[in-house]
């Protein structure tokens, strides 16, 4: 995890500057309807594909973290043991989701750049956003992957 740790970390700094950014365009966008009568053109779409690159640039750390929501209606009585290897098996099976959705999602950004796609008004890339999405979602496959193998250690706060 010592290696791991850090992309995390730099994922979720890489996060916040984006959702820094949207919300200047977003200010920005509202003080300027309210006060000139101009906006950003296509603010929603730069809102948009911003938001969907923080949200997957987010998820290494969490699932580092150990912050993804867990129901524990059914094991809050079971042993700390089965506790465990039911927690060990959650990382498994969000491991090979997150290694499923990295691949899609680079399927996606390859179909993406050849048809040339952008988005409706601006006309920016989608490739670019496929493409922001694809290391974290590795990343955090490779921590579930590695968290089913060796347990969780205790979080540092």
């Amino acid at each position: 995890m010592r290696v791991l740790e850090p992309l995390a970390k730099l994922c979720a700094i890489l996060a916040g500057l984006l959702l820094i950014v949207i919300t200047l365009i977003t200010c920005a966008s509202v003080i300027g309807r309210n006060t000139t009568g101009t906006t950003l053109a296509g603010d929603f779409e730069l809102t948009g594909v911003a938001a969907g690159a923080a949200i997957a640039l987010f998820m290494p750390w969490c699932q580092l973290r150990r912050a993804n929501i867990i129901v524990d209606f059914f094991t809050a009585r079971a042993s700390e043991r089965t506790n465990a290897r039911l927690d060990r098996l959650g990382a498994l099976l969000l491991g090979l989701i997150f290694a499923l959705l990295a691949w899609r999602t680079t399927l996606g950004g390859m179909s993406a750049w050849k048809a040339q796609s952008g988005t409706m008004m601006l006309g920016f890339p989608e490739w670019i956003v496929y493409t922001a999405m694809v290391p974290p979602l590795v990343l955090t496959a490779i921590i579930g992957f590695v968290q089913a193998l060796r347990g969780f250690p205790e979080v540092r706060e």
